[in-house]
């Protein structure tokens, strides 16, 4: 390296003065920096260039015996002795700033002061010795030589480094990383390079040094206020941030407070307008809408619902009928939202949203009769939320309905009342949050007072595979003994869970109710096939193994099971062990057992599931099983699935042109729109589903879902009702009668392609396969729907 030096040391100065130069008028005209360190450092470039300039004339005129080389040669030698002296003053100044400014230090320290009075004395030293030869003095043919004291001249670039450093190192949490980098270079660098420089006559390494540490020190500098000028940006953009947040806030605490006071109208409107905004926003993010569109989403179906002051609150509040008239009062709610809202002009989609968001994607909403895309976007969001919540909500005249009828509503609306996109997206969002868990006992009640029967009823618990343990304690409520007193269950299903009573709820929740059980063996049967008592022994206490105690009441314990169409239930009480087996109507209905009584409290009721899964052994059966396959059986074997995907056949290979023909019929019990066919695409080890290797790539249903796992496969459907389609209720109805279906598949690569038509609804869902297999399965399964004549070709 050294030898590189040496034969360029020339050029190496040259451009080390020109850079010296170009950061000097880079410095003198910029303004980021405060004008006294801005001035220093010009100066310490300039004195960097006259060093490394002069120290260049010195080693060109070297030997040079002319009158020019002797006056070139000793003034040359003369300013580098002279400026090495001086560039530590200018330094030193520059540190000085640096502490007294970014450190608010009053009183310079001692340190620094001796470091210049040093810097000064070096400079008169170098004066000195042009006239005894202290530090050099040149032979006959002009060349320098090192003179006697010339270690000398080391003593102050060495000394005075060491005492800037401990300055440096006392303030360093004054200086930011970069400017404190910058610093310690300066003192370090020139100081190991001044030690090998003792040993390396003829370079000028040190003065080298000394030039490139002081462009380090622009450099660094112009790095410091970079970061400076970043930070000082992300805080502006953070206060900008926390203000528009600020505004943000304030913004819909506003609406908010608006929107309380008009629902106050409407005791069963309080709240709406809030879950709409939410529904609205889940509903935007989901179809791929940026945050500051959601919030914009969220704030238009916030305040969709004010014009709701406008209309009278004796028709908000009617319970019966509204009159043609009122309807069309009721009707000019949306525009008088519009209105009201259309005074905030710097959001003009507030009241456009607003205005439409009572239109029907069909075109047979109000107050303009709007179809399809003519309806601005964010007013198909809101009707779809709006809708929801409207189902989902107690009303005055209905409770909230169930989420398997809100479920229905979206996918026979798709399309018609709603944007199909968003209503989809809707279905998606309430599957998720409704997912239907086998066992869910979080709204058994810890405790009921009934006088006459059946006046309370706790909320079903589940019968399912895995027996269920009740216990629980009564006492009478009358403690003659003229009244009866008994508790006593209801055996059940309904889409909440709950006994229903009266004709609108029972139709509205799908409820059913199999019989009624007591604990001393009675029951009566009300929609089960049989209710069959086998086991009814009288006991004593000891032998019903409860703690009874009068004065907490008797100990009751149900144990309970199920199997299919069938359930076992044993009950223990003081004086009764008995066991029932109830035939339920079919394999595709719910259980649940609801507690009640007569002229009782129940009370300490706990409800446990254990793992252990009921046998078939343990369950006699008391009816034959209803099958509803029996046709003709193909190429595969015929299923009968009673309730989600509980029965479905083999995978198929699917080739190009492969094509599945089947009879289908919905089970009686049936009454959704999705209880029909699913077709599954797949893949698995074994051509099963659920297999080893399992990888599910699309789900479509026959009533138009379709469904997949996005990380293994992309499904883009569409779905068409043609003039063909006779409604939904139709449709049902013909399942139930069963019908023909066909599917066909084309495959292209990685793509498969699906058609279907069945009953007006025509299905093509094109599946690719992320994984790029050239390998998928097809099986038939479905919900309530029995799969028959399957034929492949």
């Amino acid at each position: 390296m050294f030898d590189f030096i040496r034969a360029n040391q020339l050029d190496i100065m040259l451009v080390l003065c020109v850079c010296c130069t170009l950061i000097a008028f880079l410095l003198l005209i910029t303004r980021f920096l405060p004008p006294k360190r801005k001035w220093i450092l010009i100066n310490l470039q300039l004195i960097a260039v006259l060093l490394l300039g002069f120290d260049r004339a010195a080693y060109i005129y070297s030997g040079d015996t002319s009158d020019v080389g002797y006056v070139m040669v000793r003034l040359s030698n003369f300013v580098v002795f002279f400026m090495t002296s001086n560039i530590m003053l200018g330094f030193n100044l520059y540190l000085i700033d640096l502490i007294t400014n970014e450190g608010k230090v009053d009183v310079i320290p001692t340190r620094m002061k001796l470091v210049n009075v040093g810097a000064v004395i070096g400079m008169i030293m170098v004066i000195i010795s042009q006239f005894t030869g202290l530090y050099y003095t040149f032979d006959d043919n002009n060349v320098y030589q090192r003179g006697p004291g010339f270690l000398v001249c080391y003593f102050f670039p060495v000394i005075l480094p060491i005492m800037q450093y401990s300055v440096i190192h006392k303030y360093r949490k004054v200086f930011s990383r970069l400017v404190f980098t910058s610093l310690v270079l300066y003192i370090v660098v020139p100081v190991m390079v001044g030690i090998i420089q003792i040993f390396t006559y003829g370079l000028s390494i040190v003065n080298m040094s000394l030039v490139i540490v002081t462009i380090s020190l622009y450099i660094f500098a112009y790095l410091d206020i970079n970061d400076e000028v970043e930070r000082a940006h992300g805080i502006e953009i953070a206060n900008l941030q926390k203000e528009r947040s600020s505004m943000k806030n304030l913004f819909e605490q506003t609406a908010s407070a608006i929107v309380t006071a008009v629902e106050k109208k409407d005791d069963f409107s309080q709240g709406h307008s809030m879950r709409v905004a939410d529904y609205a926003k889940k509903i935007a993010r989901e179809s791929g809408k940026s945050e500051e569109e959601c919030d914009d989403v969220y704030h238009a179906a916030l305040l969709h619902d004010v014009g709701m002051i406008g209309i009278p609150d004796d028709l908000l509040s009617k319970d019966t009928g509204l009159s043609e008239e009122e309807y069309e009062i009721i009707k000019k709610r949306p525009v008088i939202s519009g209105e009201i809202l259309s005074s905030i002009r710097e959001y003009p989609f507030l009241a456009e949203a607003a205005r439409y968001s009572y239109e029907k994607y069909d075109g047979t909403g109000y107050p303009d009769g709007l179809k399809g895309e003519e309806i601005p976007e964010i007013s198909r969001i809101i009707s779809v939320a709006g809708a929801y919540d409207s189902m989902s909500s107690r009303k005055r005249f209905r409770e909230p309905l169930p989420y398997q009828i809100v479920r229905e509503e979206f996918i026979k609306g798709a399309g018609a009342q709603f944007d199909p996109v968003f209503s989809e997206i809707m279905v998606n969002i309430i599957d998720s949050e409704n997912k239907e868990t086998e066992y869910d006992i979080t709204e058994t009640e810890s405790e009921i007072e009934c006088g006459s029967y059946r006046d309370r009823i706790s909320s079903g618990i589940p019968v399912v595979s895995e027996i269920t343990r009740i216990t629980f304690r009564s006492v009478p409520i009358k403690n003659d003994e003229k009244s009866f007193y008994a508790p006593s269950m209801i055996l059940f299903d309904s889409y909440d869970k709950r006994v229903h009573d009266n004709e609108k709820s029972i139709k509205a929740y799908s409820y059913i109710e199999y019989g009624e059980i007591w604990f001393n063996g009675h029951n009566i049967s009300t929609n089960a096939r049989n209710i069959k008592t086998i086991k009814n022994e009288s006991i004593n206490e000891s032998e019903a193994g409860l703690n009874n105690n009068s004065d907490v009441g008797e100990s009751y314990e149900i144990i309970a099971a199920r199997l299919g169409d069938h359930m076992k239930i044993t009950t223990k009480c003081a004086t009764h062990k008995v066991e029932t087996i109830i035939a339920l109507p079919d394999k595709s209905k719910s259980s649940y057992i609801a507690l009640t009584g007569e002229n009782c409290r129940i009370f300490d009721i706990i409800v446990a599931k254990t793992d252990e899964k009921v046998k078939e052994a343990d369950i006699p059966r008391i009816v034959e099983t209803i099958s509803f396959t029996n046709r003709m059986e193909s190429d595969l074997p015929n299923i009968q699935s009673d309730g989600h995907r509980t029965a479905m056949t083999r995978g198929v290979d699917v080739k190009n042109g492969t094509r599945l023909e089947f009879h289908t019929m919905s089970l009686p019990s049936a009454n959704l729109v999705w209880n029909c066919p699913f077709i599954i695409l797949f893949y698995s080890d074994d051509k099963t589903i659920g297999g080893e290797g399992y990888l599910e790539y699309a789900v479509i249903k026959l009533n138009g879902e379709v469904s997949g796992n996005d990380a293994v496969a992309n499904n883009n459907s569409v779905i068409k009702r043609d003039d063909g389609f006779p409604g939904w209720d139709v449709w049902k109805t013909a399942n139930k009668k069963g019908m023909e279906c066909r599917v066909d598949f084309i495959v292209e690569k990685n793509k498969i392609i699906l058609f279907t038509e069945n009953f007006g609804i025509s299905i093509e869902n094109t599946t690719t396969i992320l994984d790029g297999t050239d390998v998928c399965y097809v099986a038939l399964t479905g919900d309530q729907v029995a799969i028959t004549d399957i034929r492949i070709s």
